[in-house]
């Protein structure tokens, strides 16, 4: 069964204004995309491995982010798989933000209190849960793109960085990610080896995530927790803490107030019209710039909270 979804704004590639919209895609929660997408995800570990776990924002029991780098080894234990999610939509497509957290960004060159680094996918609406067509990933303030085997996408503003591989998963192909020990930058998953060997390998549940038994385990899991959510880190973003200013954490080791929220990503060298959170609040123009080769594709929003 299909209906009709009339728009304003123009498509992408000379499409018609006129977007189908099926009874299927109203009926796929948010929380069910999340998980069909989520990705399989390869976290490096170096000596202090449990500040490269991920981990929930408040693992030490409160929104207190200025504690948080002190307070790792006394919480260890509740150190349980993590990642933020958020979708919003279009007539043609979902955009779906992963947000990975970690304590401390222990790199030599200016670390910092909190970290938060990941990703964006874009799914197109097929009448179920979508098809996978491109990540854009964030690492050090900056954007990397990459495309699945048998996506139409090419480069455009920014040249295609690498393929995006996928992982069986609870019998479905879900995209695999990878982030760096220490500063935890995020990029796609080579399909080889851990540098130095070891790392943490999480996958997706429906249910409670769980704390790595060591710097080496290849079977742990994550929850995935909505950004958007009630009480969720969108919800608090006018408060200190969590939030020093507008997406940042506030934090006060090393560089103070130096982690950023997805609605504070940025690629610092993309473009003036491409304003930082970007990656967030307005992903359809950014897969717009960076991507060509999208056939019909809506810069119009179903709905957007960022925006709201």
């Amino acid at each position: 069964m299909r209906f009709w979804r009339f728009t304003a704004a123009a498509l992408v590639a000379g499409a018609a204004a006129i977007t189908p919209v099926t009874v299927a895609d109203a009926a796929v929660s948010d929380a069910e995309l999340a998980y069909r997408w989520a990705p399989v995800h390869y976290q490096d570990t170096a000596s202090s491995y449990r500040a490269d776990y991920l981990a929930p924002v408040d693992y030490d029991g409160d929104w207190n982010t200025l504690n948080n780098w002190n307070n790792l080894d006394a919480y260890a234990q509740n150190l349980a798989g993590t990642a933020y999610y958020s979708v919003v939509e279009t007539g043609t497509h979902w955009f779906i933000v992963y947000a990975f957290y970690h304590p401390r960004d222990w790199k030599t060159f200016l670390p910092h209190e909190n970290d938060m680094e990941g990703l964006l996918l874009t799914v197109r609406k097929d009448g179920g849960t979508g098809v996978l067509e491109a990540m854009i990933t964030l690492a050090h303030d900056n954007f990397y793109s990459y495309v699945p085997a048998g996506s139409a996408y090419t480069g455009n503003r920014e040249n295609v960085d690498g393929p995006l591989l996928t992982q069986v998963h609870d019998g479905a192909a879900h995209p695999t990610s990878f982030q760096e020990a220490k500063g935890h930058g995020c990029y796609n998953w080579s399909g080889g080896s851990f540098p130095g060997g070891d790392g943490v390998v999480y996958y997706p549940s429906r249910a409670a995530g769980t704390v790595p038994t060591d710097r080496n385990d290849r079977d742990a899991r994550y929850r995935l927790v909505d950004l958007l959510g009630p009480g969720g880190l969108w919800q608090r973003r006018g408060s200190n803490p969590p939030f020093a200013e507008y997406g940042a954490f506030a934090g006060d080791d090393v560089q103070r107030n130096a982690a950023h929220a997805p609605w504070a990503w940025d690629d610092k060298t993309d473009g003036s019209d491409l304003q930082a959170g970007v990656i967030a609040t307005d992903p359809a123009y950014l897969v717009s710039q960076y991507f060509s080769g999208l056939g019909t594709f809506s810069l119009t929003y179903v709905r957007n909270a960022y925006r709201a």
